[in-house]
């Protein structure tokens, strides 16, 4: 009897120190593929972060009132408010300001719906040359790098974009006869401040500001991590 419980008690044993080995095995081979990443698969995780920070920043601004009801509702630029507030006492103009905030506005969540392609294309034809330090950088260490080496082309290739949707919506010939109105106003300084250039820098800006959010979001939650490649390369990041 007590050579069987000996050997049941030895088989138990045996059995945890198993277990402990692989959990201990599972570990050390985790461990072992996040040392051996390399630059080019941290970059591809970066990237990936990117384009999921892309995806829901449009997902999120090109929805109605994507900006209009939100903190990246875009304003009159200074030389603009200038003008509608002198037409508000002129008949017939006293909602200017109102309406071509409201045009300006779903211009940018219209153009929005075609931003992810111009997007993606940037972010995949981006060459990170140093991706572990970007990847042990500020929070918004990569978001920044994006912003740093591909603005300007992003810029030429939005910019068309944004024009198109503000036609769409007549904001710009709305803008000509309100420009036209106030410059007839005796005694005024003619002005003719242009919106194109300042509604894709803002609209930009939008969209950097949620790539970032994202950025930060799958930095500090792991459920955020959403490939193989994202998990492995951003536990390297956490805290041990």
């Amino acid at each position: 009897m007590m050579k069987k419980i000996f050997m049941i008690l030895t088989l138990l044993w045996s059995l945890s120190l198993v277990s402990c080995d692989q959990a201990t095995l599972s570990k050390f081979l985790e461990a072992s593929t996040q040392a051996v990443m390399s630059n080019d698969q941290i970059a591809q995780a970066l990237k990936q972060a990117l384009n999921k920070g892309v995806e829901i920043g449009v997902q999120y601004l090109s929805k109605e009132d994507g900006f209009l009801e939100t903190a990246y509702k875009i304003p009159l630029p200074d030389e603009a408010a200038q003008v509608v507030e002198k037409l508000k006492i002129v008949p017939g103009f006293n909602k200017v300001e109102q309406e071509i905030i409201e045009r300006i506005n779903r211009s940018a969540e219209d153009a929005m719906k075609k931003a992810t392609p111009i997007f993606v294309n940037a972010v995949s034809s981006m060459t990170i040359s140093d991706a572990m330090n970007i990847l042990m950088g500020e929070n918004n260490a990569a978001t920044t790098y994006l912003n740093r080496t591909t603005y300007k082309p992003l810029y030429g290739e939005f910019e068309p974009v944004i024009v198109n949707s503000l036609n769409k919506f007549k904001a710009l010939d709305y803008w000509t006869d309100v420009v036209t109105k106030y410059n007839s106003i005796p005694f005024v300084k003619k002005l003719n401040p242009k919106l194109e250039a300042y509604i894709t820098t803002k609209a930009l800006a939008a969209i950097f500001a949620r790539i970032e959010q994202e950025e930060l979001n799958i930095r500090q939650n792991v459920s955020a991590r959403t490939t193989n490649l994202m998990r492995q390369a951003f536990a390297k990041q956490d805290p041990s």
